[in-house]
């Protein structure tokens, strides 16, 4: 057998090496020790696993279920159950003021995995407003909300492996509003519509008695994701944690340079952001993708998913008509009905692709709405 030795550069420092057996992976690791050299390693620790779990085309989201075990210290994690069979740390130690961990995983990425077997899904954003401005009077980033966004968006765009980032949408949306996050979703092409809020960036002092006090500021992010279709709120979750605020009390932050978010502050912010597309990943990344039929000429299908998507030539699809009726309560139900009807894609753009009907005289049927799932080729 072949040894592949391949090395990235990506956020961490990271090297692939398959041994004698295909699912084993070396990476290298390290997280600068801004608090303690405890919470160093357990960072550097979640920093290789998902950069192995990302090269290994496992679910990443399945992190979020390994993580509480890093707080051990222990030289060999097993675990069950997950695409993760074994972590070995083989080497670990502070270089530079960074705590630099090597591991070798057995992985075992699954072929039904959600993310392998339907296309992406389209997620927008809001932008997340800070609750109390007058919290944010301390380094005066009363832009936060925005830069927070903004990262997330990143995050989703670089690292999300279900979704399709469409951006941030300059509107207010909230789950009073169905109507309005259904006709966001539409305009963006997107079947998620994830908003939050910053609601807590209040500040306290450490002082300890020995040298000089330190700020600590809080940081805490309400999110929630609502269904384009039915404006139904389908994850919510609180996030908070607190990090050192290395910054003069009276000076002003630039919450966009580098010196930000490589501080204390800023990296747990960065941490928060990848939290929050791991459980975004775990929660919906099995959730039906429901692809819509936007144009038809002749024989021919437009769909609204295309190489972004993952949409390939060749690939076959099921259509199901899509209908809507009122129940004896007045609530308007939409119903789903699969048709025998299916299509080959034959040509894909970047965020659509044309498909043939199969069989031509059943084209008739099919109405502009209709959604498209993804067959076995």
């Amino acid at each position: 057998m072949k040894t592949l030795l391949a090395r990235l550069t990506l956020v961490v420092s990271f090297v692939v090496t398959p041994f004698t057996h295909a699912a084993w992976y070396e990476v290298s690791a390290s997280s600068p020790i801004l608090e303690s050299q405890q919470a160093a390693r357990v960072r550097a620790l979640e920093a290789a696993t998902f950069d192995a779990i990302r090269f290994a085309g496992a679910d990443v989201g399945s992190l979020q279920q390994l993580k509480r075990f890093y707080t051990q210290v222990k030289p060999d994690y097993l675990f069950s159950g997950n695409a993760v069979r074994e972590v070995q740390v083989l080497e670990e130690g502070t270089q530079g003021g960074n705590y630099v961990v090597n591991l070798r995983l057995d992985i075992y990425p699954s072929a039904n995995a959600c993310h392998k077997t339907q296309y992406k899904k389209g997620i927008v954003l809001t932008r997340f407003p800070i609750m109390s401005p007058q919290q944010a009077a301390l380094g005066g980033i009363y832009q936060f909300g925005d830069d927070f966004s903004v990262l997330l968006s990143r995050e989703v765009k670089q690292h999300a492996q279900s979704f399709v980032g469409r951006g941030i949408a300059n509107v207010d949306v909230s789950p009073n509003m169905p109507n309005a996050i259904t006709m966001l979703a539409d305009d963006k092409d997107a079947q998620f519509v994830v908003t939050g809020a910053i609601t807590d960036l209040s500040a306290t002092t450490d002082d300890s008695g020995f040298g000089k006090a330190k700020n600590n500021r809080q940081l805490a992010v309400n999110v929630q994701a609502m269904d384009s279709e039915s404006g139904e709120v389908i994850f919510q979750r609180r996030y908070r944690d607190i990090a050192q605020w290395p910054f003069e009390r009276h000076s002003q932050v630039d919450t966009q340079t580098a010196r930000f978010w490589q501080s204390p502050y800023g990296q747990m912010a960065r941490r928060m952001s990848r939290n929050i597309l791991l459980d975004l990943e775990s929660s919906l990344a099995c959730r039906a993708s429901k692809p819509k039929i936007v144009s038809l000429k002749d024989n021919i299908a437009q769909i609204n998913v295309g190489r972004v998507n993952g949409v390939q030539q060749g690939d076959q699809l099921n259509l199901w008509h899509v209908a809507s009726f009122t129940d004896d309560l007045g609530i308007v139900r939409t119903q789903r009905r699969k048709s025998g009807i299916t299509l080959t894609v034959a040509r894909v753009y970047e965020s659509s692709a044309e498909a043939v009907i199969q069989p031509q005289t059943l084209t008739g049927s099919i109405q502009i709405g209709d959604i498209v799932t993804k067959g076995l080729n």
